[in-house]
């Protein structure tokens, strides 16, 4: 992940550190977790993750860790070139994800940034995590 969106995304999580629960009125589920990871796709040094290899990794990394289901959207991260003249974008993808509160949650989630990491040469998955009621 390119520096300018790792330290967008480390200032988004600085401010997370207490995570109040969410209080959810009749109908809207029970409290949860809700994990947004940020898989960017450019690989250092040129080229992309391949469809093939993201499908392998969804199949064999996220759904074992996920069992309960989730949510994957293809988007664009950009942030500004380290000459300033200029946007660059990187094809994203974006997986949602509501669990219960827990180590056992957040330990499934890291389990899954940690070996994208290793798998696709980044330097971090994007995460934030905010309260909310999910009925799942």
């Amino acid at each position: 992940m390119p520096r300018p969106l790792l330290a967008l995304v480390l200032l988004l999580l600085a401010g997370c550190a207490g995570g109040d629960a969410a209080v959810c009125t009749a109908g809207t589920g029970k409290p949860m977790q809700v994990y947004q990871l940020y898989f960017g796709r450019a690989i250092e040094g040129g080229g992309f993750v391949a469809d093939q290899d993201w499908k392998a990794f969804r199949d064999g990394v996220i759904t074992p860790n996920m069992p309960d289901g989730y949510t994957i959207l293809d988007a664009e991260g950009a942030w500004a070139a380290p000459d300033g003249r200029r946007t660059v974008t990187d094809p994203t993808k974006v997986m949602i994800v509501a669990m219960p509160s827990g180590s056992t949650s957040l330990e499934a989630v890291n389990r899954v940034r940690m070996e994208y990491q290793h798998r696709f040469s980044q330097d971090l998955v994007g995460l934030i995590v905010q309260p909310g009621c999910a009925q799942i």
